[in-house]
């Protein structure tokens, strides 16, 4: 096969890798924001649960959670589609990730301007809002980036739950052709395709941010 015919059968699982990419990012952003906004307000037993949750999420092995969601539910009679499971445990588990950044970026932000905020009437919400968290979230976008493209090669483990993703097509290709070496140096440049472009996404909003703050 030539390159062009490999990278096109890798590339008719692209439509799986980019539903679970966009489906996990629904889970990832508002648990991350959620749940870094809470662990840095919270205190006693409420931080406990809530770094507790971020825990599991975050040091749980992705592989072992799609095989518990996927496998282990419906012994309790809870069934969920495989895109479901795919999305959400991959995008929780990058959310919790990302929930680190959030509550850093919170930290890091000077006392000062939230005592400024309060000082001049408004409420600790609204200083949230309109002060601490644009910051937070121009200082977190790099980190975002990064989380966003271990999403997207995390999809490939979505091919473990009857996903037909790039790397199932990849497998599948492999075991046809019986040249593994070709199909995988393949499925490598496909998702180098689709993650530079990204980081460079992730380069232009960084710069636009600097750019941004020095105004």
């Amino acid at each position: 096969m030539t390159l062009f015919e490999i990278l096109s059968s890798i590339y008719e699982g692209l439509g799986v890798t980019v539903t679970i990419t966009a489906l996990g990012l629904l889970y990832a952003i508002p648990f991350a924001l959620l749940a870094g906004v809470l662990q840095h307000f919270s205190t006693g037993t409420a931080r406990w649960f809530i770094t507790a949750v971020i825990e599991f999420w975050r040091s749980s092995p992705a592989i072992v959670l799609l095989y518990a969601f996927y496998y282990s539910l419906p012994a309790f009679d809870i069934y969920l589609s495989a895109t479901t499971v795919g999305a959400m445990v991959l995008g929780l588990n990058a959310g919790a990730y990302s929930s680190q950044s959030v509550r850093a970026a919170l930290q890091a932000i000077s006392r000062g301007q939230c005592e400024a905020g309060l000082a001049l009437g408004l409420r600790r919400f609204t200083v949230l809002r309109l002060i601490e968290l644009p910051q937070a979230i121009s200082a977190m976008i790099p980190t975002f980036i990064n989380d966003a493209i271990q999403l997207i090669k995390g999809t490939s483990l979505v091919s473990l739950i009857t996903l037909t993703d790039m790397t199932y097509r990849a497998k599948q290709i492999a075991q046809l052709s019986y040249d593994p070496s070709g199909i995988y140096s393949g499925l490598l440049l496909s998702y180098l395709i689709i993650c530079y472009p990204v980081t460079i996404l992730g380069r232009y909003l960084e710069k636009s941010q600097e750019k941004k703050r020095l105004r």
